[in-house]
C-alpha cells in the first residue's frame, strides 16, 4: 500500500511557487521601471519647444516612439 502512495505522488519542486512568485514579482518590478522611464523621457521632450526638438533634430510626433525606445533599450 505503501509502494502504491509514492507512486501515486508526483514530486514538485519544494520552491516552485515561491521562484514563480519572485520572477513574477522581478517582472513586475523591470516594467514599473521601464514606465517610469517611459514617462520621464516623454515629459523631458515634450517640454522642449519645437524649435528646440528641430536642433534636435526630432519631430514632436516621435516623442512616444523615442521614450519607448528609451525605456525599452536601458
Amino acid at each position: 500500500m505503501e509502494f502504491a502512495l509514492a507512486q501515486a505522488t508526483r514530486t514538485i519542486p519544494q520552491n516552485a511557487f515561491g521562484v514563480r512568485l519572485s520572477n513574477l514579482a522581478a517582472d513586475w518590478r523591470a516594467a514599473l521601471e521601464r514606465r517610469r522611464v517611459y514617462k520621464r523621457t516623454l515629459n523631458e521632450l515634450a517640454a522642449l519647444s519645437n524649435r528646440e526638438l528641430a536642433d534636435l533634430g526630432l519631430h514632436r510626433s516621435q516623442l512616444r516612439s523615442i521614450a519607448w525606445q528609451a525605456a525599452h533599450e536601458a
